[in-house]
């Protein structure tokens, strides 16, 4: 009688272990083409998802799962990560619908020296209301600045500079990723290279990292590289060159020694790195049309400026050279207005437009006077097609750069931004990989994955192994391509079907599902 029991038992042992193996999964993932992140060619495999964790990678068709997503035919790579995202609208569209569809599922915010104050405050909010993907923050040397000494013109005092330096290191400290720059921007623009270095260390000492919106990504473009070097040298710290570009007619065809300069100083052991999205216009305020020295002080003091007949002489000067060399492109139907506020209507429209509407002829010297106006009306955010598309297949081609959209979370019908809000990661595996040939499948997911991971510390993600987190894209490679355009930009990317974030479905079959399944993400806690 004990035998016949003990073998009943071991028979329902048997049974339970048998019914828990074909059952044990939440999500299986099958059929699909693994591009696992790491560069290597693509495998097929199955992928099994417990929890928000990848559990197993193989040949899984016999296991069993709540969910089964049959991805025949389709590439399974990890989610991309955006290593630089303008997050600012995040508490209002916390579901991160315009990045998820593209399938990022982390974003690094911060970007250009501009940061929320106080860090820990933010992401407690953040972790609070939920977020669709996960997050992570650079704390902003222009706001760690503007806190300090506001719009000042001037070097820091000895104790202006200690509060700056521990702003960073409290920055830091409530789970910061490093620190970032914008040199181009104020106050930015009014602090030299010592005062960078001193509050790079504070986020090097802290495992951090240094990106930066270049002091200059024309004329001045080959000493703000070598800035930027030096500052990881002598703050021994990983340097991220941003958006990285060669912007003006005069500087097209010289991202050759740019990236020259990025290999020799590799070449002696400093971490230097690029980020760069797929388009030869860029983004940014009309601000950036005009001298540094003429919006020291805020608004106010740059309308007291313009009153003044020889300094608004010497402000059209800077604003027509900067038409002519940098960001105009030397050219108004280049400057394309994004976002006004006070003008609606200029939207989508250009500076030479605008002189039309107003019965001018359309010479640098108008243009510069309507920026001056646009300036002091409130300003407005342009898109620049002052780019070459030379340099940006020569700069996607380099091995150590990354893809990132420097775009902002948006809501489709709000302004007329950038078409990388919408497009950025799509565009480069539809049009520079399946298109143009200019970069592999494998290279361009390495670009978007595994190396931004390793450029973050983040040890849990941008790999599809076991034990990662399940942060996976599932899309067709023959149709996956942006849709989104300078004349039409609202316009979310096709060829995505799925996107899961920590295991749990955000796009399913091409569908956004609306959840908040993102992590707040934490340096101080190397995740």
């Amino acid at each position: 009688m004990k035998s016949k029991i003990v073998f009943q038992l071991v028979l329902a042992a048997i049974f339970f272990l048998s019914c828990n193996d074909t059952q044990q999964y939440d999500i299986l993932i099958l059929n699909g083409e693994v591009y696992d992140g790491s560069g290597n060619a693509p495998f097929n495999a199955d992928i099994a998802i417990k929890d928000s964790t990848i559990v197993s990678v193989g040949d899984l068709s016999e296991y069993k799962a709540t969910r089964i997503i049959d991805a025949k035919g389709m590439a399974v790579a990890p989610g991309f990560i955006d290593m630089h995202a303008h997050l600012d609208p995040i508490l209002n569209l916390s579901d991160c619908e315009s990045h998820i569809r593209q399938g990022v599922t982390t974003a690094l915010g911060g970007p250009d020296g501009g940061s929320p104050w106080p860090i820990k405050a933010h992401l407690d909010t953040l972790g609070q209301i939920g977020v669709g993907m996960n997050i992570a923050y650079l704390v902003g040397h222009n706001q760690i600045r503007k806190n300090v000494m506001a719009l000042d013109n001037r070097a820091p005092t000895a104790e202006e500079l200690q509060e700056m330096k521990a702003q960073v290191g409290q920055a830091m400290d409530e789970g910061a990723f490093g620190i970032s720059t914008g040199l181009k921007y104020l106050p930015g623009a009014f602090s030299n290279v010592d005062e960078v270095i001193e509050l790079s260390k504070v986020a090097s000492g802290k495992g951090g990292i240094y990106t930066s919106h270049l002091r200059e990504e024309g004329l001045g473009l080959f000493d703000a590289v070598a800035e930027a070097i030096s500052i990881s040298e002598k703050a021994d710290i990983p340097v991220i060159l941003t958006h990285h570009k060669a912007i003006g007619k005069p500087m097209w065809g010289k991202s050759t020694v740019t990236l020259a300069m990025v290999d020799s100083a590799r070449t002696i052991g400093l971490d230097i790195k690029i980020d760069q999205y797929p388009y030869s216009a860029s983004h940014t305020g009309i601000s950036v049309l005009i001298p540094s020295w003429a919006r020291a002080g805020g608004t106010e003091a740059f309308k007291e400026r313009v009153q003044n007949p020889q300094l608004r002489d010497s402000i059209k000067a800077g604003i027509i050279f900067n038409i002519l060399n940098d960001r105009g492109g030397n050219d108004l139907t280049r400057i394309q207005f994004a976002k006004v506020k006070w003008m609606k209507e200029l939207e989508g429209k250009t500076l030479q437009y605008w002189c039309e509407l107003r019965g001018l002829e359309p010479t640098l010297e108008n243009g510069a006077d309507l920026v001056i106006e646009a300036q002091v009306n409130g300003g407005a955010s342009c898109i620049y097609h002052a780019m070459h598309e030379e340099d940006v297949e020569r700069i996607m081609k380099h091995p150590q750069t990354m893809i990132a959209s420097d775009g902002r979370l948006v809501r489709p019908g709000q302004g007329h931004p950038h078409p990388r809000w919408y497009g950025t990661f799509p565009r480069v595996l539809g049009y520079y990989v399946r298109e143009k040939s200019i970069i592999t499948i494998p290279e361009a997911i390495y670009k978007m994955t595994k190396l931004p991971a390793s450029s973050l510390g983040l040890t849990d993600r941008g790999m599809i192994n076991e034990g990662m987190k399940a942060d996976i894209v599932v899309f067709d490679p023959d149709t996956i391509i942006d849709k989104a355009t300078f004349e039409d930009p609202h316009q979310y990317p096709e060829g995505i079907h799925f996107v899961l974030v920590n295991g749990q479905i955000s796009i399913d079959e091409s569908k956004f599902n609306g959840i908040k399944a993102g992590k707040v993400l934490r340096k101080t806690a190397a995740k």
